[in-house]
């Protein structure tokens, strides 16, 4: 698990009307896979790009997580088209860690409690 801070610029597409409203940076744990050392999953299931479709919008309803399954997520700067490359929105990257968890158990949630309680609800309702 890769944990990158993401500068709020990424999501305003996803959420334009509430662009403003969001934290500054956001904590994004990124699964990768320690199979003889940290890779990310376009590596394992082929070259960076697309497998059908478009490139990773970020708008509508296809979530970063879902566009993982169809098109490889650079975080790296590797890809040669801007359009795979999301490496300009990290802020910060914290390395690796087994699980989850830990990253958030270490580096804390991006929106202390309360915010939480108040955003979450908003947040599930709002379709991309």
């Amino acid at each position: 698990m890769r944990a990158l801070l993401i500068d709020r610029s990424f999501w305003y597409p996803r959420f334009p009307h509430i662009g403003l409203a969001l934290p500054d940076r956001i904590l994004l744990a990124w699964p990768e896979f320690n199979i003889d050392e940290w890779r990310p999953a376009s590596e394992l299931f082929g070259t960076i790009g697309c497998r059908g479709g478009g490139s990773f919008t970020n708008r509508g309803s296809e979530t970063l997580f879902e566009a993982a399954g169809r098109c490889a997520v650079d975080w790296d700067g590797r890809a040669a088209d801007n359009a795979y490359d999301l490496s300009r929105f990290i802020r910060a990257d914290y390395g690796y860690f087994a699980n989850r968890d830990d990253v958030f158990r270490q580096l804390g949630q991006t929106l202390c409690a309360p915010s939480r309680v108040i955003a979450d609800p908003i947040l599930r309702r709002i379709s991309a």
